[in-house]
């Protein structure tokens, strides 16, 4: 089985088999994905080769790294734990065979995302595995605005109306992006955002071949914060980047022609085989 980050300068496989995939709703993971939760599943490490580069790297908890592209911002493996390595499931290439099984850390959900299926939930970790869990970052903002910050604390930002939609995208772009079963986005005009600090320290990457499609991405820790479509007048901001509740919820999803093989859409929103409607 193989994976690519979105600008495919880093690759990775695994002679498998995979197992145990989950969703995970904790603040980490969703500010690193830029996406409602994180899929991963675990396999072997013995298996594991990964390729390219640059990598970024960010110490998430002592002695733990999360890995990303530093180019394009995909998150990629980080360091094998106990003889396995996790794998971000948005960047696998065809079906992998296995399918989420639960969805862990989910007293930590984005307030604007509501878990739809049927699958077990587990406020933190799932029975079995004894590891210490963390607190939450804690965020205080002031004013009426919808903040936003990085997980390393480094970018944080600012918009300053509310946003005018919100929906789910599965393109395969937003997927090896995000390395998530599909991207949360919202937007708002461009005079809306501010970077209330850490501006110079955000990498952004335009993909070559798209008329649009880029990424902003904080370059200390790979979260991924708001980009700027000057074009359009959009701003662009993943919705788990957020610090503040933004008053809007995703109201439909689209590409879903283009969906992960692995994921179901259990909700009841509308959905679109490509972009939405004019």
């Amino acid at each position: 089985m193989q994976s690519s980050c979105l600008c495919g300068g880093i690759t990775w496989e695994i002679d498998g088999p995979l197992d145990r995939m989950s969703h995970c709703h904790c603040s980490r993971c969703r500010k690193a994905h830029g996406a409602a939760f994180a899929t991963y599943a675990m396999a072997p490490a013995a298996g594991f080769r990964l390729r390219g580069g640059p990598i970024g790297r960010w110490e998430s908890s002592p002695g733990f790294f999360r890995g990303f592209c530093a180019r394009c911002g995909s998150v990629v493996p980080g360091d094998p734990f106990e003889g396995t390595v996790f794998l971000p499931a948005g960047n696998l290439d065809g079906d992998p065979g296995v399918r989420p099984q639960a969805h862990i850390f989910a007293a930590s959900k984005a307030g604007w995302y509501d878990i739809p299926d049927a699958l077990p939930r587990f406020d933190a970790y799932p029975p079995g595995i004894d590891a210490p869990v963390l607190p939450d970052r804690p965020h205080a903002h002031a004013g009426a605005a919808i903040h936003g910050s990085c997980n390393c604390g480094a970018v944080a930002f600012a918009l300053d109306a509310p946003p005018f939609f919100a929906r789910h995208c599965h393109c395969s772009r937003c997927r090896k992006a995000r390395s998530a079963a599909h991207a949360s986005n919202m937007a708002n005009r461009v005079a809306e955002l501010r970077f209330e600090r850490g501006a110079d320290r955000v990498v952004k990457f335009k993909l070559p071949d798209a008329k649009f499609f880029a990424q902003w991405f904080c370059g200390s820790c790979g979260s991924k914060v708001p980009r700027v479509d000057a074009s359009r007048d959009y701003v662009v901001t993943p919705m788990a980047a957020l610090d503040d509740d933004p008053g809007i919820r995703p109201r439909e999803h689209i590409f879903v022609g283009s969906k992960a093989p692995w994921f179901e859409i259990a909700d009841a929103l509308p959905r679109h085989p490509e972009g939405a409607p004019a």
